[in-house]
């Protein structure tokens, strides 16, 4: 049995901690809001972003962040907005023996810094891991078979995550390429609203197939260019998250995606949905691409329609009137310049 503590009491995180309560962990859920955490001790559960699934009383619930100490594991499920600074106050409390792991995806807004730099400045002295892949936490709470992947520059301390956390319904890969694990969560995202738009906008399975085939190609070569691995783009991580993404109305990017297809402003119809971190993070990613030099075709229309004002008819247009190319650019052009 472990210790672990999650900070966040949002979909993701209660639904990780149901899941370790329920095979045996000593769990306790952090949040700074003392009227969620209420919410949850009143209602047995977290009604508002994850209904239906049950937190039992055997989870401790707790609003003093120096909750964290004697923990084994630091779980954050914190939205990428507030990861820093969750961090800077937990950091007091975890010692080198823990293990943070981090579950958000996405950039921080103003540095474009993957989640485990951010936590790594904030937390110097504790192996940071992160967990990504295709993981609803509707269904995750649920215990509906998941499997996910651990990464770390901490070889052991991925290995541990794995160890205690996985299970029956919990199956937990590990890769050693943290930074193509970070960058494919964070950038499918952008395809998600890309790919919802396109939904809103009443087209079929052969516009959505297109977008997240050429969706992947920009993702991994932005990925490429930031250290990653080319591979892992092709694993959970990557077309496997993207898979996820795209096509369920549990994602909320492709539900503020439809909205914005059905016409509604981008500021408001992430408003109606919620938390949609593909809003901040193609911002972040189109930025980036710029910097790197990467084409990044989906990226810069959706940018475009997000930031600037731009027409989603003409933005798909504009993807669909690019010059003709070869799939395979690279190697066509070496055969045949």
């Amino acid at each position: 049995m472990a210790k672990v503590t999650v900070l966040g009491a949002g979909a993701f995180g209660v639904s990780l901690a149901v899941m370790a309560d329920n095979y045996g962990h000593d769990v306790t859920v952090w949040s700074s809001i003392k009227e969620e955490i209420e919410a949850i001790k009143r209602d047995g559960e977290q009604k508002q972003k994850l209904p239906g699934v049950k937190v039992s009383e055997s989870i401790k619930l707790a609003t003093d962040i120096s909750c964290v100490k004697g923990s084994d594991i630091v779980l954050f499920g914190i939205p990428t907005a507030f990861v820093r600074k969750v961090a800077r106050d937990a950091a007091p409390y975890i010692t080198p023996n823990m293990i943070v792991v981090n579950t958000g995806k996405g950039f921080e807004v103003d540095t474009h810094k993957r989640m485990s730099e951010v936590l790594g400045e904030e937390i110097k002295n504790a192996p940071i891991v992160a967990l990504s892949g295709p993981s609803h936490a509707e269904e995750v709470g649920l215990g509906i078979p998941t499997t996910v992947v651990v990464a770390s520059v901490d070889k052991k301390a991925a290995y541990y995550v794995q160890d205690v956390l996985c299970n029956e319904v919990f199956r937990i890969y590990l890769n050693n390429d943290i930074i193509g694990c970070e960058i494919g969560g964070a950038l499918k995202n952008i395809i998600a609203l890309s790919s919802g738009i396109c939904d809103g906008m009443g087209y079929g399975d052969n516009t959505k197939a297109a977008l997240m085939t050429r969706g992947i190609s920009e993702i991994a070569r932005l990925g490429v260019a930031m250290g990653a691995n080319m591979e892992t783009f092709a694993g959970l991580t990557g077309i496997g998250d993207l898979i996820v993404t795209c096509t369920s109305m549990h994602s909320r990017n492709r539900r503020a995606g439809i909205l914005i297809g059905q016409g509604v402003a981008p500021e408001e119809a992430v408003k109606q949905v919620g938390t949609v971190e593909g809003y901040s993070c193609c911002k972040a990613a189109w930025e980036l691409s710029r910097k790197l030099n990467v084409e990044m075709p989906i990226t810069e229309q959706l940018y475009k329609i997000l930031f600037e004002g731009g027409v989603v008819k003409e933005a798909l247009g504009n993807l669909m009137t690019r010059p003709n190319r070869h799939e395979t650019e690279g190697i066509f052009l070496s055969r045949y310049e």
